[in-house]
């Protein structure tokens, strides 16, 4: 559990920093934002691709596949559901609740709940060594459906916001002929993956999903084409073809095992771009300072709204715990359920957004310091999860995409 405890101190290093550098840079801080972010995109991408290169995707069971994309929608919706509801009837004005108005804003920022961080979540079960469970390889499925489908509720919440745009389906578009190739072309493309490769290709994937996005911003300065990193890093990792005789699973049981090529050279890179990560990550978190206003309530109420706000988002991610019966026990169900609290840097891009769109008040100041929470947490709930894997007397399930 070291590099489990190394990765929580990185992550509390960044968020310590989020706070304490835009302050001392000022105006620079627009600059050093930027770069942040392009490197934040940068690492998440190199460990997308490694995400995907091992990923197993049995294509003569779609219905598995489909089953697993709704359990992890469900792990999405209920913390979004939850957390918009307090926001409503709780943090909102009187009356509020029965405008659309006072719907929207709440139903935007309550988003920030739903996605579990898939890059922080693969990186610190990776370094707790639980890379060869149950748990590792059902997490690698729901994680990134419950990003994707993070994203695509983006789409119309933002319609409610901005009305109807066609960007909303070009982004759709875009999103199904990606899964289309990593359907279709499964371990097809005979590229390098080695690390300075699969670096060149998460830059490449970055200056495109920019490129985009600022070229749309010139079109249309309100809603612009924005490419989520993510998605088209795991689907180059799927379509990857591996070397001949390679096997990615052959040393998952190592404790500190990261996702990618089993060399001691590549598994080195991964783990200090894992680590980079999650400094990253703690400062991307928004600045306090820029999201409080004046009628922000004190900090002994905001703490207990931020506690109440952590438990509901949490609970939300509860509903695996009582499915997949039939492939693992129940302590491995929980397991699951825990593993998808991380929250990360897809929840902070829904709270920037939020701020784009004027959302503001005590809901985001809330939003945010939930969020900062969550990470600080994130080696505990680690910790968890490894305790009941030990504890277990059920051996894991077969087959990782398996279901009932």
């Amino acid at each position: 559990m070291n590099k489990v405890l190394v990765y929580s101190v990185l992550l509390v290093a960044g968020l310590v920093g989020s706070q304490i550098v835009p302050p001392v840079l000022g105006d620079g801080w627009s600059t050093a934002s930027l770069v942040i972010r392009l490197a934040t995109m940068v690492a998440l991408a190199f460990i997308m691709i490694h995400v995907g290169y091992e990923f197993e995707i049995d294509r003569s069971r779609p219905r598995a596949l489909a089953y697993d994309y709704g359990v992890a929608a469900t792990a999405a919706a209920f913390p979004w559901i939850f957390v918009s509801l307090y926001f409503v009837l709780v943090l909102a004005s009187d009356g509020s609740w029965r405008a659309v108005e006072g719907w929207q804003p709440a139903l935007l920022a309550g988003r920030f709940a739903a996605p579990t961080s898939a890059g922080v979540l693969f990186s610190m079960l990776a370094a707790a060594g639980l890379s060869a469970t149950w748990v590792f390889r059902k997490a690698r499925v729901l994680a990134i459906f419950d990003d994707l489908d993070t994203v695509l509720l983006m789409i119309p919440l933002k319609m409610l916001i901005v009305g109807l745009r066609w960007q909303m389906a070009v982004i759709v578009v875009i999103m199904g002929g990606q899964l289309w190739l990593a359907w279709k072309l499964f371990r097809r493309l005979r590229w390098s993956v080695r690390w300075p490769g699969v670096m060149t290709y998460s830059v490449v994937i970055v200056a495109v999903s920019e490129a985009i996005y600022r070229a749309s911003k010139l079109v249309d300065d309100v809603v612009p084409i924005h490419i989520e990193v993510l998605l088209p890093a795991f689907v180059l990792g799927c379509i990857l073809a591996r070397p001949h005789g390679a096997d990615p699973h052959r040393d998952d049981v190592r404790v500190g095992h990261q996702e990618g090529p089993e060399d001691p050279i590549e598994q080195r890179v991964s783990g200090i771009v894992s680590g980079v990560f999650m400094v990253l990550v703690g400062l991307s978190m928004p600045a306090l300072a820029s999201i409080m206003s004046q009628d922000a309530p004190g900090w002994g109420s905001i703490a207990l709204h931020v506690v109440v706000v952590t438990l509901l988002a949490n609970l939300g991610k509860m509903f695996p715990t009582f499915v997949y019966r039939e492939e693992a026990s129940w302590r491995e169900r929980l397991a699951i359920s825990i593993g998808m609290w991380p929250r990360g840097e897809v929840g902070a891009g829904v709270l920037i957004l939020s701020l784009g769109y004027g959302i503001g008040g005590p809901m985001i100041v809330v939003a945010a310091l939930s969020l900062a929470l969550n990470l600080v947490l994130t080696g505990v709930f680690i910790a968890m999860v490894r305790r009941l894997l030990r504890a277990s007397t059920v051996p894991s399930g077969a087959a990782m995409e398996a279901s009932p």
